[in-house]
């Protein structure tokens, strides 16, 4: 197997995992504030077939992949939650949306500090740069807050005036996505890239990310 189809499978492993951990911490929150939606539809679980979507976790990576895009990014189905059943009102929601982004973070320290003092096999250590790499770009994605981001169910608790204009954003979710992507992306792709090669570099010191 060539270095270029290891790398990619090490890709595709990476984003299946910080995708499905992420939604995972979603409905686990969820599940810790009082709201056993997401308990109830099957979605708290690791297993990824909960969570894949065919077109935003495998059609729109691997398009994006095929056609060498700069920034690579998927998706799975969003984790449904009522906000009325959870504590703490809409600050209940802010964590469960943090969750989210959180997990990404825990995977990415957890694989860090292995990758720093454990030794491993040369083959192996790719993987372990790609999970880093792309649990570390999902969480600052993720974060920027405009609806259906998790960072606009934050920016609901924290600046309660922007509910209103959110909301109306809400339901063109996947039009703001391929927005965000095709249109900001010359924009965006920079600043996505510098935060999360900084937060790397905190974590490894000299790792400059993932490349296939």
């Amino acid at each position: 197997m060539t270095s270029s189809i290891l790398n990619l499978l090490y890709l595709v492993f990476a984003l299946i995992m910080a995708l499905t951990l992420h939604e995972f911490a979603h409905a686990l929150a969820g599940h810790w504030l009082g709201d056993d939606t997401a308990h109830r539809e099957g979605r708290l679980s690791i297993n990824p077939l909960a969570h894949i979507d065919p077109v935003m976790t495998v059609l729109l990576p691997a398009f994006l992949i095929i056609f060498h895009s700069p920034v690579v990014f998927g998706a799975a189905r969003p984790v449904p939650f009522n906000p009325w059943a959870l504590r703490w009102g809409k600050w209940g929601a802010a964590l469960v949306a943090g969750a989210g982004p959180a997990m990404n973070l825990l995977l990415a320290s957890f694989f860090a500090l292995w990758l720093r003092f454990v030794p491993l096999n040369g083959t192996i250590v790719p993987l372990f740069i790609a999970i880093i790499s792309i649990n570390i770009a999902f969480m600052v994605f993720n974060l920027i807050p405009l609806p259906p981001l998790d960072g606009s169910r934050i920016a609901y608790a924290a600046i309660p005036p922007i509910r209103p204009l959110f909301d109306s954003l809400e339901r063109h979710g996947i039009i703001i996505i391929f927005a965000l992507l095709l249109i900001a992306g010359p924009v965006l792709t920079p600043i996505i890239g510098a935060i999360s090669s900084a937060i790397i570099q905190l974590l490894i010191p000299g790792l400059t990310g993932f490349s296939t």
